[in-house]
């Protein structure tokens, strides 16, 4: 009768139940146990690929030791004690009983690669789940000095983890995941709305800058209100309209922004008290922006992984459409945050062009009063 394994013992790092991939772990061993020579069939794989430290061992030790002769290895046990020493290293909590286990529940060998190509799926599914964390962290760590720049990084090692993936798992015909994605979490934080405030109260107070500003969009707001007045105030700018307080609360009438109960000099007090540039506030309103959308992007990908029912060719074509709405606000963070080019007069492009001729050389005093 087959020995159940025991976690403990065993140093098995699995809940109980274990999910189906640790049966399949145990399936692929088992057949490469049995007959080593199929090692060679199993391909895309690694010890790093296991959900289980113990199997992970295994393999390892597996693949450091020569396939011994079939006919040998079916009269004596030399080379499984060989295999279960060198994995013995890494897993202590291993025995002789957990091998000869292994080997009794896989049902075929022969099927050996089709088991490992399961393991490979589910460790892409780890892996993915991994990166994606990696992302929800960095973007909302606030101790990193170059936290956009930290967390676009690891977006794009996350968006590389997924090409990898694509190139494992090519395309199929398929449907798209069915995991529905998380809601956009919009928590209330008191700084993002003064700085959206003292934006529109700059912005009116400057509207010049504000065609300049076409990076950043209504969509980049926490309030719903700012949004619509910053929509207010690119309408304007756009159309040549004069802008100052007056004009701003016609034209948010106009969009229907004013509720039954808001009172003119509601709007009026929001605009009052101008700070700073415009392009500051509005660069930091973006940053929060890119920084909530990877947040979020990191969640509808963790959301496609937690799902068993999601296949690897659907995890990339979901991770791959949520990536594409960071890629846009990225677009447009490079926009806000590169310098402006500089235009060089024609007069100044013909003084620095070079001359025909020895060249002069100015004295000192000359060259300083220039």
């Amino acid at each position: 009768m087959p020995r159940t394994p025991d976690p403990v013992e065993d140093g098995l790092e699995t809940t109980q139940p274990p999910h189906p991939v640790f049966h399949v772990e145990q399936a692929l061993l088992g057949a490469l146990l049995l007959e080593p020579q199929r090692l060679g069939s199993v391909t895309g794989i690694a010890p790093d690929s296991f959900s289980a430290a113990a199997h992970a061992a295994l393999f390892a030790a597996i693949r450091s030791l020569p396939a011994p002769d079939p006919a040998e290895h079916a009269k004596n046990t030399k080379w499984l004690n060989q295999v279960l020493a060198a994995a013995r290293d890494q897993a202590r909590g291993l025995t002789a009983s957990y091998l000869h286990t292994l080997i009794q529940v896989c049902p075929w060998p022969r099927h050996a690669p089709a088991y490992a190509r399961m393991v490979e799926a589910e460790h892409s599914r780890r892996r993915l789940a991994a990166a994606a964390e990696r992302v929800m962290q960095t973007a909302g760590d606030t101790s990193l000095p170059q936290r956009v720049a930290t967390t676009l990084a690891e977006a794009d090692a996350l968006a590389a983890v997924v090409d990898d993936i694509a190139a494992r798992f090519p395309a199929h015909s398929g449907s798209l995941p069915r995991t529905h994605a998380p809601p956009l979490a919009v928590p209330h934080d008191e700084e993002a709305v003064d700085e959206e405030r003292l934006l529109l109260a700059t912005a009116t107070a400057h509207p010049g800058s504000v065609d300049q500003m076409r990076w950043l969009t209504p969509g980049d707001f926490t309030h719903p209100l700012h949004a619509g007045l910053w929509q207010c105030l690119t309408t304007l700018t756009r159309r040549g309209t004069p802008v100052d307080p007056v004009t701003v609360l016609w034209e948010a009438q106009q969009h229907g922004l004013l509720n039954p109960g808001t009172e003119p000099r509601e709007l009026f007090d929001l605009l009052a008290v101008p700070v700073g540039s415009p392009e500051h506030w509005g660069e930091r309103i973006l940053q929060r922006s890119v920084l909530a959308t990877a947040h979020h992007i990191g969640r509808r990908i963790e959301a496609f992984t937690d799902d068993p029912a999601t296949t690897p060719y659907q995890l990339v074509v979901g991770s791959r459409r949520a990536l594409a709405d960071l890629s846009s606000v990225r677009t447009r963070w490079q926009h806000a945050t590169s310098p402006a080019p500089t235009k060089r007069s024609a007069r100044t492009r013909a003084t620095s062009a070079p001359r025909a001729g020895p060249p002069t050389t100015a004295p000192p005093a000359a060259r300083i009063s220039r």
